[in-house]
């Protein structure tokens, strides 16, 4: 097959298909990327969700299912994969005679009616980035060629900002005060090993909450009875005092503190203690 727009429409409509196989087979085609940089696909490349497709074909995912079988079975040899990730969209190529291998080197020819021909179709990272620039996306030139390009990568459910975010902090945690505009490309490809960057400020913890003399009383018992040692101080406790007048004191702190059993008998441990009944 002449892998350019218009000989994949003219093969779509040769193809003997159902009437949905033949629509779905021109959405895909509408989303193929001729050109590299084209919503950051390589060429010959379509992106989408199996949910995004079953929305616009107006069919439920299993019947999606099936026209994808059929088209994968016609002459359109269509081949679908996700490199991405269980969660990023799936990529989609028509096939044919000359096999999935040559796709990416082949392009539409000047009098093919792609969508990639209009600049404004293409999502084209060129120029420099100013990493001193401001951190709204939203005022620089790059947030809609972020948000088209990411549609096809493992970034393309996190939000244009965060990722814009992202890419700021990396780059100035480099010292890097511009950097041409591929980069920015690139670091959404390679998505998962950036994940690791730090790029918010910690958040302000909040203001400490006061505590009442009786939640004090109680962290000083606790606090004198380290939990790593409980099972001992329960044991040399209960020799000394009894289990009956052991577990009595576990309630009283219970119920005077308003605490759970563990926080009481560590407290009981911490008293004890304290009073010089066992040793810490």
């Amino acid at each position: 097959m002449e892998l350019t727009t218009g000989a994949i429409l003219r093969r779509i409509t040769e193809t003997p298909l159902s009437t949905a196989a033949h629509k779905l087979a021109t959405i895909i085609l509408d989303g193929i990327a001729w050109k590299d940089g084209y919503n950051g696909l390589e060429r010959g490349t379509a992106a989408f969700t199996l949910a995004h497709l079953a929305e616009k074909m107006g069919v439920s995912r299993q019947h999606l299912t099936a026209l994808l079988v059929e088209l994968a079975a016609s002459d359109l040899a269509l081949v679908r994969w996700k490199p991405n990730g269980k969660f990023a969209p799936w990529l989609f190529r028509f096939g044919g005679e000359a096999g999935t291998d040559a796709l990416p080197d082949v392009v539409s020819t000047t009098c093919d009616t792609s969508l990639s021909r209009e600049s404004k179709n293409k999502t084209i990272f060129a120029g420099s980035i100013e990493i001193g620039a401001g951190t709204n996306v939203y005022q620089t030139p790059w947030s809609d060629l972020i948000k088209a390009a990411k549609a096809s990568l493992a970034c393309w459910n996190v939000d244009t900002q965060v990722i814009w975010e992202r890419f700021v902090a990396f780059n100035r945690a480099r010292g890097n005060a511009a950097v041409p505009a591929g980069f920015l490309l690139g670091f959404m490809r390679r998505w998962r090993t950036s994940l690791g960057v730090a790029v918010h400020p910690p958040a302000e913890s909040a203001p400490a909450r006061a505590i009442g003399p009786t939640e004090r009383r109680l962290h000083q018992l606790i606090a004198a009875a380290p939990s790593k040692n409980r099972e001992f101080h329960a044991s040399d406790l209960c020799q000394v005092i009894g289990q009956a007048a052991y577990d009595a004191r576990v309630r009283e702190v219970v119920r005077h503190f308003g605490c759970p059993s563990f926080a009481a008998m560590l407290a009981v441990h911490g008293g004890a203690v304290l009073a010089g009944e066992i040793t810490r």
